[in-house]
């Protein structure tokens, strides 16, 4: 499986204006090939690269730079093609779409660069790289990292580097392929209850409350609002800085529950159970106040670092029908709206069980984990 290493680079002055001024540089580049492809409608990799790479080198990028700001620009305008395809903008006609079919991509002057092994190379013992620049071979620019990233760039390290500007820091992003480890057959399932109030709720009670990311969200929205309203040069430039924070902020929140719950069911030997939640923004019925949180909180994406973790670290997991989790009765099964008389209680009407509300709704998910992962196995045993 792939995964991506974030390395921090420890540039001085003179190195970071280098690699600055080769950001720079490569994205213009891309701008111009973005161009020439939105007007000759030669979008794919090969005949996009032949069309503008002479054109790139002459702007000052040596070949392989040349050749994937080629590749980066055909990739993104295979990215629109299935974006348009699936109508992420718009229906066929209307303004949205228009406008996105009629512009070419643009490049910000600080986007992503990829670099490969002939443009930058790692001297994982030394702690430092060497990157071409515009103003040349840049040798010995330092980079910090934990021993374990170090061991797996050194063991597992593959393909290409990205090159990010964030924030006045600079970072590589190293892709790495590692191995599988084996899955084994677990004893039994860790159900998570994804939610609002609480983020992820294991079967083992483990609640990962949601009030400090929710704080964050609600205090970021007020501050956007303030800013849009304002609409000047300088809020616009603060509304994206305000974005990349906060999506870090989710992502690194994320990251943290997933290893956690990973962490237990490995220790235990269990698998893993999540609802499938396809579907969840268009299926549930909130009160007014709850709608922006359901709605720019990232179900998909700590399910998703939940998986991959799981994963590497060789722990089944499996995805279980979410409905009535919330109602049915963890002891008994015992269905009911009744049961749950608010966000946090649960009491069974039928046999008195009481249990925080996400907690049975966790035991729930387990239950049904146990059943999805045996009906899956008895079907590939017959197989």
């Amino acid at each position: 499986m792939k995964i991506v290493v974030q390395i921090k680079l420890l540039p001085d002055a003179a190195q970071s204006a280098a690699l600055w001024e080769t950001l720079k540089l490569c994205n213009q580049a891309a701008n111009h090939a973005s161009r020439r492809a939105h007007e000759s409608g030669v979008k794919a990799k090969a005949p996009l690269q032949r069309l503008v790479y002479a054109e790139l080198k002459a702007m000052g990028l040596s070949a392989q730079p040349a050749i994937h700001c080629a590749r980066k620009v055909a990739g993104s305008y295979a990215t629109l093609k299935a974006n348009l395809t699936a109508g992420n903008y718009g229906r066929q006609g209307s303004k949205q779409r228009a406008r996105v079919e009629n512009s070419p991509v643009r490049f910000r002057k600080d986007a992503a660069q990829p670099f490969d092994d002939r443009c930058l190379s790692w001297q994982l013992d030394a702690r430092t790289v060497s990157i071409w620049t515009v103003q040349g071979r840049m040798k010995g620019i330092a980079f910090a990292c934990s021993s374990d990233q170090a061991k797996t760039l050194a063991e597992y390290r593959q393909g290409e580097s990205d090159l990010v500007r964030r924030g006045g820091n600079w970072y590589l992003y190293a892709t790495c392929k590692v191995p599988e480890a084996e899955e084994y057959t677990p004893g039994s399932f860790l159900g998570v209850d994804l939610g609002i109030a609480n983020i992820a709720t294991t079967s083992d009670g483990t609640v990962h409350s949601g009030k400090h990311i929710n704080h964050v969200r609600h205090r970021h929205r007020h501050l956007r609002q303030r800013l849009q309203h304002k609409g000047t040069k300088s809020a616009k430039r603060v509304l994206r800085r305000l974005s990349g924070r906060e999506k870090r902020f989710a992502a690194d929140t994320n990251h943290r529950i997933a290893k956690r719950i990973v962490t237990e069911a490995q220790r235990t030997s269990r698998g893993i159970a999540l609802e499938d939640l396809g579907g969840i923004r268009e299926r549930v019925r909130l009160r007014k106040p709850q709608r922006v949180t359901l709605h720019s909180w990232s179900f998909a994406q700590l399910g998703s670092y939940i998986a991959y973790k799981a994963k590497r670290a060789g722990v089944p997991v499996v995805y279980v029908d979410a409905a009535y989790t919330s109602q049915g009765c963890s002891a008994c099964d015992h269905i009911d709206k009744k049961n749950r008389p608010n966000q946090s209680t649960f009491v069974c009407t039928s046999c008195g069980f009481a249990e925080h509300a996400d907690v049975n709704a966790g035991r729930n998910i387990a239950k049904r984990g146990v059943v999805v992962w045996a009906v899956s196995h008895a079907a590939d045993d017959a197989a």
